[in-house]
């Protein structure tokens, strides 16, 4: 995956920009040692790995502004990051860059359980976003798979999902505003406390834009009440297409569960081995949540249990207890972790139509015969969210390769039949050299022109979302005067 050529000149300022950083930073939050850097040289798309120049650890959103002014004036490239969770490359730096971590900054600044938001710092981890409000009974409904480590920062970054999105939306959904610096150190307010802002949706430009337009410092997120009940039963199939076509059938029925995960016997038989959470051993494995009061909940159940049994399915278990709800999403939780412990692994989040399924997972299917690499499906079949993961040895000269390729082609059959490149993982450096797939020459051109007024000297995340080769013809870098 190719990156720019180091900045020389940036890269002779070293010394100069971390004594500048220095002055506005508290005592230990800047780190520029060659061995201490190494530990931010890629985030969880670790195949592609690069040491930053410095590192910076700010605890305030003044402290961002005045970090940001400093990068602006000396011409350095900043990449955000947030919990280094991301599976597209999305924080991977360059020689030349300054890392600016918000894991600091984690702070619940609000909560107003009236008007159901919370504000919080940005380096807040997803899952303790819902840890300060459930004793209230209340919930914050995004919930990725790596929701325990993963930040806020991060999910604004790449609109992040989680296995409850069906339901209640992606981060856009739940994203009601934000406190964000800007490149050359202005403070901005862009939505707040209310169901929506008034002119330009600047909030849903914001969403999404992996750190291409400035640093998100402060959130306010819409928090719900907790659900009376749920509950999730167990769906084994003994053909992946056929559960494709048993998602569909439900979609089309019209029920709305929370959730609708699905894993293939690769991902089962790893999980199992890992988390123990009593799957059966099947081809396809479905597992379906449904939310409300005990009344509802038996009554979504009786309808998706008939759906599913039309598809002769050769295991249909209902939850009967918190603990087995537990196991049950142990195990989906524990799925990525798990097949990372038998293989390295690409994981791809291509969005198809439900509709779709059953065609994908076969196409999928015979590319892994043509490729030769085995292929892991694990992914949010209620909308539609693919998560492929393709097996390889990082050791084995060329697989790595292979596998790139191999995903290209997943990639692009996902917007041939009418999905997209990325649902919740982002373009990062992974889909980057793709996206000339989904959108035309004229596309590209109206998002590169956004990302000119809000970054016009191109130092915020430098190669990432947009083809290399238009970004490096739009950077134009600084020489600050010595």
């Amino acid at each position: 995956m190719e990156m720019p050529i180091p900045n020389p000149a940036v890269i002779a300022r070293k010394s100069r920009v971390v004594e500048r950083l220095r002055r506005v930073l508290p005592v230990g939050s800047v780190i520029h040692d060659e061995r201490e850097t190494r530990a931010y040289e890629c985030d969880a798309l670790t195949a592609y790995r690069c040491a930053p120049m410095v590192v910076v650890l700010p605890t305030t959103t003044e402290e961002v502004s005045a970090v940001l002014r400093i990068c602006h004036e000396e011409g350095v490239p900043v990449v955000p990051r947030g919990s280094g969770t991301s599976l597209a490359g999305g924080a991977l730096p360059t020689a030349d860059c300054v890392i600016l971590g918000v894991a600091r900054m984690n702070d619940v600044i609000e909560t107003d359980y009236d008007n159901r938001f919370i504000r919080v710092q940005t380096g807040r981890t997803n899952l303790s976003v819902t840890g300060a409000v459930e004793e209230d009974g209340f919930f914050y409904a995004p919930d990725p798979s790596s929701q325990l480590a993963c930040a806020i920062a991060g999910n604004i970054a790449m609109n992040s999902g989680g296995a409850h999105c069906l339901k209640y939306g992606v981060t856009t959904n739940n994203l009601m505003g934000v406190k964000m610096v800007m490149m050359d150190g202005e403070i901005v307010d862009i939505g707040g406390a209310h169901l929506d802002a008034g002119g330009l949706d600047l909030l849903g430009l914001i969403c999404g834009s992996e750190g291409q337009l400035g640093v998100v410092t402060e959130a306010t997120l819409r928090i719900l009440h907790k659900p009376e009940g749920a509950r999730p039963v167990l769906m084994g199939f003994d053909d992946s297409e056929v559960a494709g076509a048993c998602v569909t059938a439900i979609i089309k029925a019209g029920v709305l569960p929370v959730a609708i995960e699905f894993m293939d016997r690769p991902c089962i038989e790893a999980t199992e081995a890992f988390a123990h959470a009593g799957y059966p051993m099947c081809e396809a494995l479905l597992i379906v949540e449904v939310e409300g009061s005990d009344a509802e909940i038996d009554h979504q159940l009786d309808l998706i249990m008939e759906i599913a049994r039309r598809h002769n399915p050769v295991e249909l278990r209902q939850s009967k207890s918190a603990e087995e709800s537990a196991a049950i999403w142990l195990g989906r939780k524990s799925a990525f972790g798990a097949m990372g412990q038998i293989n390295d692994y690409m994981c791809l989040d291509g969005t198809i139509p439900v509709s779709s399924l059953p065609h994908v997972l076969r196409r999928i299917g015979e590319m892994s015969k043509e490729y030769g690499l085995k292929v892991g499906n694990v992914f949010h079949a209620g909308d539609g969210n693919m998560h492929p993961l393709i097996l390889f040895d990082a050791n084995k000269p060329g697989d790595l390769e292979l596998c790139e390729a191999f995903g290209a082609e997943i990639l692009k059959l996902c917007v041939e039949v009418g999905g997209c490149l990325t649902g919740e993982h982002g373009v990062g450096i992974e889909k980057r050299d793709l996206m000339h797939v989904q959108y035309a020459a004229n596309d590209l051109e109206a998002q590169m022109a956004v990302k000119d007024v809000f970054d016009p000297q191109w130092l915020l995340n430098p190669a990432k979302v947009f083809p290399l080769d238009a970004s490096d013809a739009r950077r134009q870098i600084p020489v600050a005067a010595e």
